[in-house]
């Protein structure tokens, strides 16, 4: 099945057409769509879609981007939304130090929080990283090394380009990588970034509304568009793409143990 892995349905670029979204991508074979937190509003629409529609769900967690808006009282709400049943991840976290790194700090604070809590809840984490990779490996790597059942702290890199060392560190780890549009993108270098990632360490996405693939390079970003992501795929390592979308949803279903839900 295709399960696209990350994809911000319930962004406002989606406001005029996002059921219409959602049906195409079913049309398209997609079963499953995994909605991050990004900030608390966020959160609160992804769970509203995930009321309604049950093929969507919840992955709770505030991007880097916007810890800083996060007080005690958020947080216990983030904590509180976590134990939904509807959730199946903690995320998205991570750390991000190309935008803003005066606050680098606290993104490693809110990291370490978020990296607790889905040991706590033994719940895959899904990592945004840009520009951060040393630092990510390295906290990922402490918290591990800290804690008393590791294989509890486990999850998903997504949006994953590199660097080619990351990849090593991220098996290593035990995490999975997520491709999206950018595994399309010429000159990009993400095929060659995961070329020594095993079939079974892959789930794809789109990062919908972000990051079109190609031939939609520019344009908005849907949730069908994750068939173009398993058609590049099964192109790059010469397999079938029904074995392609049988593999990463398999992959998919195992790490968000989306078995035990409705399909």
């Amino acid at each position: 099945m295709l399960i696209d892995s990350h994809v911000h349905i319930n962004h406002a670029k989606f406001s005029d057409d996002r059921e219409s979204a959602l049906d195409r991508a079913r049309e398209a074979g997609v079963k499953a769509f995994l909605v991050p937190g990004i900030d608390m509003a966020s959160l609160h629409s992804a769970f509203e879609l995930a009321s309604r529609h049950d093929d969507v769900h919840v992955m709770v967690g505030i991007h880097p981007s916007h810890v800083r808006e996060v007080d005690d009282a958020a947080w216990d709400e983030v904590e509180r939304l976590a134990t939904d049943p509807r959730v199946v991840a903690i995320g998205e976290t991570g750390l991000d130090y190309y935008w803003d790194t005066s606050f680098n700090d606290i993104q490693h604070d809110f990291l370490r929080r978020h990296i607790r809590l889905a040991a706590r809840l033994g719940l895959p984490l899904v990592f945004h990283n840009r520009d951060a990779s040393e630092d990510l490996v390295r906290i990922v790597g402490e918290e591990k090394e800290a804690h008393d059942k590791p294989d509890l702290i486990h999850g998903v890199f997504h949006c994953f380009g590199g660097p080619s060392w990351l990849s090593r560190a991220v098996l290593d780890l035990g995490f999975h990588v997520g491709i999206g549009g950018t595994f399309t993108f010429k000159n990009a270098g993400v095929p060659d970034a995961v070329r020594d990632i095993p079939m079974n360490r892959i789930l794809v996405e789109t990062d919908s509304p972000f990051l079109a693939p190609v031939p939609h390079r520019g344009k908005r970003n849907e949730p069908a568009y994750v068939r173009l992501v398993a058609e590049a795929l099964a192109i790059d390592r010469g397999m079938a793409l029904e074995d392609v979308v049988r593999e990463t949803g398999q992959n998919a279903e195992r790490l968000f143990r989306l078995s035990n839900r409705r399909l």
